[in-house]
């Protein structure tokens, strides 16, 4: 397999792209190479095979929507970071579609659901931990029942955004946190 970690990241940001739009019956090796505008055959020396790749792409999404650090110094507050999160979902609109992707395809196939809900738990796990460490509201419950709220909305927000023409997303968050989040931690 080859090591170009450039080429491996631009086939991997092609196959989002490409997962995004298509669906993963249209995810193919050959697929990729299209987008990607490289030969025929490139993907193919970069992952051994489709299943490998759906988990390769399962691992780029997450370096594509970590945030940047300086978006999370300074003064914290929950709403303007919820805000953020979905400005960042916005504008990362693929890498979340392919993300609703791969969750649909990890039901048809158990290597990569499993994959998928060890990733998932560590991603929740570290996102419940980074919000009680920088000392934001809420508890480990609270914070979970924070982030289905989000995930809801994210999936709301992708596929059906006209359903929530009537409910502004930012008066959506504030609700979210006032009631899920106490304004102050709970021992």
């Amino acid at each position: 397999m080859r090591q170009n970690p450039e080429r491996r990241a631009a086939l991997l940001d092609a196959a989002i792209d490409v997962l995004a739009r298509e669906g993963s019956r249209g995810l193919t090796l050959r697929a990729v190479d299209a987008e990607a505008g490289v030969p025929t055959g490139t993907a193919s020396n970069y992952f051994a095979n489709r299943a490998q790749l759906l988990v390769q792409i399962l691992h780029r999404t997450r370096e594509r929507l970590t945030p940047d650090p300086a978006d999370l110094s300074g003064d914290l507050d929950t709403k303007e970071l919820l805000a953020r999160l979905l400005e960042r979902m916005r504008r990362e609109r693929s890498v979340h579609i392919a993300m609703l992707e791969l969750r649909l395809e990890g039901i048809r196939r158990p290597e990569l659901q499993s994959e998928l809900a060890e990733f998932q738990r560590e991603e929740l796990e570290a996102n419940i931990a980074w919000h009680l460490e920088a000392g934001l509201p809420g508890d480990r419950q609270g914070v979970v029942l924070l982030y289905l709220a989000m995930l809801g909305l994210i999936v709301d927000d992708l596929t059906a955004p006209a359903m929530l023409d009537a409910y502004p997303t930012e008066h959506l968050i504030d609700t979210m946190v006032e009631r899920l989040l106490p304004h102050s931690r709970r021992p």
